[in-house]
């Protein structure tokens, strides 16, 4: 079962390639990779992962459609492949997109309750019965795709854009958008923005002529004081035990094989 995380709550990374790779430039498919960043493909899928070792403590992000909880941490429901909250207004946008595509769904008429309770931790009008229509609505395909639509307008294309901007590449853009997701996109001390401009106070970007992994180890800085203000997210392994590993080996690039820990568990991509 998932614990507690990100906006709405929730070893080592081994860098020991075989000496062909340590004294081998990578070739044109795996430098097209890099390049691209999160926007490739196989880049995005293993943010995927990561996200989810944090979010719901397994690899597996599409068997987490269908997941839906209170975690007590004061937003109400949290469900889906990123925790959309109840409470955080981020699970009736979902729900509203889900609807203006299939009006005839399993959540059509809990939106006026959504409604109600958006911006509190209330389950009002929505018990007993929305969390059984949660997971029936997942069982549809137009459901789990606008599931990935919203992920990825609200947190991830947002996230990786202004990475971008920023300069930096696939390690910084994975950064960025798990602090999306945790702490949403908005500009107090608390979410994104206010993190990354704490950062600037301690670095430059790529972008502005700083280094790349001064910047981002001021941002992980600042994401750790972010989550430290909240009991929610007061364990900081995903930071600590996970990207601050993978920065201090030199992994901009993000590149398998990848250890790491969240909460004390294990992770292992190969």
């Amino acid at each position: 079962m998932p614990i507690l995380h990100r906006k709405a709550a929730r070893r080592t990374l081994l860098a020991a390639f075989g000496t062909a790779l340590l004294t081998t430039r990578p070739g044109p498919s795996a430098q097209a990779a890099d390049a691209a960043g999160l926007a490739d493909p196989d880049k995005k899928e293993l943010a995927m992962q990561l996200v989810s070792s944090a979010e719901n403590s397994s690899l597996d992000w599409k068997a987490q459609y269908r997941y839906i909880e209170d975690i007590g941490d004061g937003r109400g429901y949290t469900a889906g492949i990123v925790g959309f909250c109840s409470g955080t207004g981020d699970m009736l946008a979902l729900v509203e997109l889900y609807t203006e595509r299939d009006a005839d769904n399993p959540l059509a008429a809990c939106l006026p309750a959504l409604r109600a309770v958006d911006g509190t931790d209330s389950h009002e009008g929505l018990d007993p019965g929305f969390p059984a229509a949660w997971r029936q609505a997942a069982k549809t395909s137009a459901f789990r795709r606008a599931q990935r639509d919203e992920r990825d307008r609200v947190y991830f294309d947002p996230a990786v854009e202004r990475a971008e901007r920023d300069g930096l590449g696939t390690l910084g853009q994975f950064v960025y958008y798990d602090a999306m997701v945790m702490h949403g996109p908005g500009t107090d001390a608390v979410s994104f923005g206010g993190i990354r401009k704490r950062a600037l106070k301690h670095a430059d970007t790529p972008a502005d002529g700083g280094d790349e992994t001064t910047y981002l180890s001021a941002f992980l800085d600042a994401r750790v004081r972010a989550m430290k203000q909240e009991t929610a997210h007061s364990d900081v392994s995903r930071v600590e035990t996970a990207q601050r590993v993978f920065l201090a080996a030199g992994n901009l690039d993000l590149d398998t094989p990848l250890k790491w820990k969240v909460y004390g568990d294990s992770y292992e991509i190969g």
